[in-house]
This record gives structure tokens, sequence and C-alpha cells, in this order.
């Protein structure tokens, strides 16, 4: 198995390659050790010092490292933890792991159809792009909730580019669209 590696916008991220399918169409994200509890994979990676963040996207891993540790002492540990785990077919979450439910208010649903549609189509690619993800999250009273995952979490120009960015796009094709937020 050959992994390869990207460097994305946070210079403390790294996104991990490995040519095969992580979740698919689905994405997890997890801030600390307690939230990869849902998940072995994130969990061993936990388990490696310097290791802050772990982000599992379609068919890729996004690490983030402590501030105190070097890409070139780490890197290769995550690249060997990958390539065993996934050799091994391990799993990669735990069959009752569930994600977040979305806040939409039922009579939206045209609207959450087309925000989800144009994140999908135009959004999401280009943040996948550089190691992330945006998830939505829900739609009240013209708000749009989204989360930025993986390396965008971290990402010194994340609040600009869901303000400028993902908002200024939203509105102009989806009238009703007011603002967006970032979901916690």
């Amino acid at each position: 198995m050959f992994i390869e590696t990207e460097a994305t916008p946070n210079p403390a991220t790294l996104k991990f390659l490995p040519g095969r399918e992580i979740l698919g169409d689905r994405t997890a994200d997890f801030a600390d050790a307690d939230a990869a509890l849902l998940s072995p994979l994130a969990e061993a990676l936990f388990g490696i010092e310097g290791v802050a963040r772990v982000f599992l996207g379609g068919d890729f891993v996004t690490v983030t490292k402590q501030a105190d540790v070097e890409w070139q002492a780490l890197r290769p540990q995550v690249m060997g933890l990958l390539m065993e785990h996934l050799l091994h077919d391990r799993p990669i979450l735990s069959a009752h792991a569930e994600l977040a439910a979305e806040d939409v208010d039922p009579a939206d649903a045209e609207i959450v159809a087309q925000i989800k549609e144009l994140l999908d189509s135009r959004i999401r690619p280009a943040v996948a792009g550089d190691g992330g993800d945006i998830i939505f999250r829900g739609f009240r009273d013209g708000v749009v909730s989204l989360k930025m995952q993986g390396s965008c979490s971290g990402c010194p120009s994340s609040s600009a580019t869901l303000k400028h960015g993902i908002e200024n796009m939203l509105k102009h094709y989806i009238p009703e669209v007011q603002s967006v937020t970032q979901a916690a």
C-alpha cells in the first residue's frame, strides 16, 4: 500500500491519501481523544504522541499536529499506523457511531435541498481538496449553519472562507439565505 501526503492551507495539518475509500460519502471529525472513541482508526491515531485532531473523509485522513511537534517525526508514525490499520481491514468507525442530526424546519425542505446541492457540487469538492469538509447542520430563519471539519476547522482563513466565499455564493443562488454561521 502506498500512502501519499499533501500539504493543506493549515501548516499544522497534513492530508493522507491511502488510495482507497475511508468513509465514502460520509465524514467524521474528532477534535480530541474522547471524541475518537467512535472510531477505532481515530482512537489509534490519537495514541500517537503529538496528534491533536483527526478528520476522516471519503478517501483521505487529515491529521492535525500539536504546535510543539514537527511533521518530520510525526508523519512516518501516522503513515505506518494508517497502513497497518487499513491492510488488516480494521474498522474505521464503530458500529454504533452516528452522525449529528440536522436542525431544519420541514417547511424549508426545498430550500435545504438547494443549499445541499450547492454545497455538494461547488463547495465541498474545493474544501476536500484542502483536506477538509464542510457539513450542513441546519437552516432556520434564513441562517445556514455549517461545520468546518478537518484542516478547515483550524485554518486561519476558515472564517473568511465561510463568511465571504460560502455565504456570498449561497446568497447569490438562494435568495432565502440571509447569513451563514459556524456550527459548534
